[in-house]
């Protein structure tokens, strides 16, 4: 069952205009519900999201249910105002007719602010807040999009933004049960066709063959990133046409080994934990389905982060210097370390470019 209830976008535009507002007149008490000091402010700008996402009491339970009935599919959001890539999902994939009507027709759609207090219930039973629920589910990069099945299971998630062809083919591989016949990877390299370069660029950074990334029997001296790319990919071209030539990310790479690997290829490596695979095999074992994909790997050979979506410049070199200060250990909220890393630079007069 579903009633209305206040979205925490529309929250966030009220407060946006009180504030506005206290510029021209007398100062206005602090409100009893001010957030906690700890709690970020992502942004005055918020996201609109479409209206045919739903309101509800966040009982996620009762929401697949409900979406079964109807022989549709959950689609959960993760999002927070002010993020530039919740911004072109929402204004560029989600005003594509042909998108936004497969979404309506297979998905019932549920929106959550991952810095959001609203109190839901997930899965499993437990109650707890926006915020927390997505700390629980480890939501690093915004949007993330989670895809249920009719039991209530996780059958696809996309940890960042995915340009419409992408996203659309994601949206047919869930809506048409394909998670039981082929991997999404697979499927993405099917249906997911783009106009590209055609081929691997090469960076003087990059390890040369054979791969031999072994680091079960001894540490090595600098941590690893590991480079997932295909032939056929417009974001990898623009990742060696940007984000690698940014002097910023440049920079931080020195301080990482950097493995570049095809996500289909044959050609055999050992592992950080030190098997012998082909570089097919691998991204299998490591649910790869996203190029560019970056995995970063710690001395020991131990997976610390990754990045598995498109990023511009500013959030490739952040995903850096995230793994190569050691940041991760203490800060596990990718998004938090984002904006510190962002106030630090403007602080000392640099500019911050999101998008």
């Amino acid at each position: 069952m579903t009633r209305p209830s206040v979205h925490p976008s529309v929250r966030l535009l009220v407060h946006g205009f009180l504030l506005l507002a206290s510029a021209f007149a007398a100062p206005l008490p602090t409100p009893a519900a001010t957030p906690p000091s700890e709690a970020l402010n992502p942004s005055p700008h918020a996201i609109d999201i479409p209206p045919w996402f739903r309101e509800t009491f966040l009982d996620f339970r009762e929401v697949i249910r409900e979406a079964g009935k109807d022989g549709r599919r959950l689609m959960v959001y993760f999002g927070q105002d002010g993020c530039p890539y919740c911004r072109e999902l929402m204004r560029v994939n989600f005003s594509q007719k042909d998108i936004a009507d497969k979404a309506r027709r297979h998905f019932h759609a549920v929106a959550i602010n991952i810095w959001g207090d609203r109190e839901a219930t997930w899965t499993d039973g437990k109650t707890l807040s926006e915020k927390a629920l997505a700390a629980r589910l480890k939501v690093q990069f915004t949007p993330t999009l989670l895809f249920f099945d009719e039991k209530g299971a996780v059958v696809l998630r996309l940890n960042g933004y995915y340009p419409p062809h992408k996203l659309g083919a994601a949206l047919d591989y869930v809506a048409d049960k394909q998670e039981r016949k082929i991997p999404f990877a697979a499927y993405l390299q099917r249906h997911a066709r783009e106009p590209a370069s055609g081929r691997l660029h090469d960076q003087p950074f990059f390890l040369k063959p054979p791969l031999d990334l072994d680091r079960s029997r001894k540490p090595a001296a600098r941590p690893l990133a590991v480079l997932f790319e295909q032939t056929q990919c417009a974001a990898c071209d623009e990742m060696h046409q940007q984000g690698f030539r940014s002097p910023a990310a440049r920079a931080l790479i020195e301080k990482f080994d950097v493995a570049r690997l095809e996500l289909f290829g044959t050609d055999r490596l050992v592992t950080p934990r030190g098997k012998t695979l082909t570089a097919e095999h691998w991204a299998r074992e490591l649910k790869v389905a996203y190029t560019p994909t970056l995995v970063f790997f710690d001395a020991g050979g131990a997976e610390v982060f990754r990045v598995e979506a498109y990023l511009k410049p500013f959030h490739l070199a952040s995903s850096f210097d995230y793994v190569a200060s050691g940041a991760y250990r203490t800060e596990p909220n990718f998004q938090r370390y984002i904006q510190a890393r962002a106030e630090k630079i403007r602080a000392a007069g640099g500019r911050v470019d999101l998008w």
